[in-house]
């Protein structure tokens, strides 16, 4: 049996077959575009989303295994036993160790260069790579005798956060850095977030890094070139970036304190760093013999570093407000001997505030209490230096909307809060719009071997990193 189908009805059925075909790729399309905007938080039209169509929240998923793994495994390289990590700036366990996050950072697929002092970097490249990137990173410095997540927290978690984020299928828009700074720690030449604040463009730190040297007299040069970096001074200039080289930056962290672990929030969202300020003072006596000269007679230096201690914690309370803070972190004196007079005292204070004019106003006071103690211990105040007297920095509104929305979004508990101790991010905040991620730590302990973050807490903050970043990259 044969049927005589008319040539205008196949026609129209073919129209209408091509007409369904091309809704039903329309309507993909949309779905995809739609998924894209439910996964960044932003509207979403570029062509690119169609490679995109199973990025979901859910898909963000840490491998905790692998990156508790890399975080033990990277504690190895120190100078010190178990459970304590010692991994000061250019030795040879801090230069094992950079390998080791070079090689982690190739395995992800990132390109991977340095700068003149070490400063690491490894981007993930975006699909619009003209655009400016979306940084984060940290540092994996310790000192003497600390624990193994400080830093190390913000540098493997975010190299996982890439990982995540190429598991999910996501692909960025603008391109996607991962840095690792050089010498957050002030351990070796007494300048604590070296690499970031060169990296800021400060011009005095690049002329004193000339003529520095460590405790060993061995020249910040020299110890670079050992390393593998520059030995010329006037590399150091490179280092500086242009003021917005990134449209964001993000630094993942452990809290560095109680609060998080307390409260039972899982993160936290940082909108301030407070302001530091260190500062050395030496005090110069007569010394003698500690049985042979009476007290009236004594110029003792020992005694007036101990007055001016407490004179920092009295002016540290009179300021009126918690979040204005003092320590007197380290005290020496000299000759060191029980039966010997100090003639000789040295103090290195730390004094930091959200508030800079409050802090500066400590500052003043601490000078004033120096003087009047040396002139009433019949003692020299031979020494009165600020090391460095830092600005605050407050985070991005855009960057804390899209860590909010990122906590969110994974049903994640979180509260605002402020960063009391300082950060790359801190120096970061002078070339780009900043953020941080805090995550709880064990009583709040840091700078100890006791110093712990659970994996579920790291992973937790991971995702957020990852979920932050995936949406700044889509803006």
């Amino acid at each position: 049996m044969s049927l005589n189908i008319p040539s205008s009805a196949i026609l129209l059925l073919l129209l209408l077959l091509c007409s369904f075909t091309a809704i039903s790729a329309h309507e993909n399309e949309d779905a995809t575009i739609k998924t894209m905007e439910d996964f960044s938080g932003y509207p979403f039209h570029e062509s690119h989303s169609t490679s995109q169509s199973h990025t979901t929240v859910s898909l963000l998923s840490v491998e905790t295994q692998s990156l508790q793994k890399q975080i033990d495994e990277l504690s190895t390289y120190s100078d010190t036993p178990a459970p304590s990590v010692t991994r000061v700036l250019y030795t040879e366990k801090d230069v094992l160790a950079r390998r080791f996050i070079k090689n982690l950072m190739g395995l992800s697929g990132l390109s991977v260069r340095e700068d003149a002092v070490g400063n690491i970097f490894g981007r993930w490249e975006g699909y619009n790579p003209d655009l400016s990137a979306v940084a984060t990173g940290s540092h994996i410095d310790a000192i003497p005798y600390s624990g193994k997540y400080d830093g190390v927290v913000g540098v493997l978690g975010a190299i996982e956060a890439i990982n995540v984020l190429k598991r999910s299928g996501f692909k960025p828009k603008r391109s996607l850095e991962v840095i690792l700074f050089t010498s957050e720690e002030p351990t070796r030449f007494g300048i604590s977030c070296l690499g970031s604040r060169l990296m800021a463009g400060i011009e005095a730190l690049a002329n004193a890094l000339k003529t520095t040297v460590d405790g060993q007299n061995v020249s910040f040069l020299d110890a670079a070139g050992s390393a593998g970096y520059t030995k010329h001074e006037d590399a150091l200039l490179s280092v500086f970036l242009k003021k917005e080289s990134y449209s964001g930056f993000v630094e993942l962290h452990i809290e560095q304190g109680p609060i998080l672990e307390e409260e039972g929030i899982s993160i936290g969202i940082v909108t301030a760093i407070a302001a530091p300020a260190s500062i050395k003072v030496e005090f110069e006596g007569n010394g003698g013999h500690a049985g042979a000269v009476l007290m009236p007679n004594r110029n003792d230096a020992g005694l007036a570093a101990a007055e001016l201690a407490l004179a920092v914690e009295k002016h540290v309370l009179e300021s009126g407000s918690v979040d204005t803070v003092g320590t007197v972190g380290i005290l020496e004196l000299h000759p060191g001997a029980i039966n010997s007079i100090p003639s000789k005292s040295h103090l290195e204070i730390d004094t930091r505030d959200i508030d800079e004019e409050r802090r500066n106003i400590v500052i003043e006071k601490i000078h004033r209490s120096a003087i009047a103690i040396a002139s009433k211990r019949g003692v020299s105040l031979s020494e009165f230096k600020i090391i460095n007297q830092d600005p605050p920095a407050i985070s991005d509104k855009s960057i804390i909307e899209a860590m909010e929305a990122s906590s969110k979004e994974l049903n994640l508990t979180y509260k605002f809060m402020i960063s009391r101790a300082y950060h790359d991010s801190l120096f970061m905040a002078r070339v780009s719009p900043m953020g941080m991620v805090f995550i709880p730590c064990y009583k709040g302990y840091s700078h100890k071997p006791e110093e712990y973050a659970s994996i579920q807490d790291i992973s937790n903050g991971v995702r957020v990193l990852a979920l932050t970043l995936a949406k700044l990259s889509l803006q």
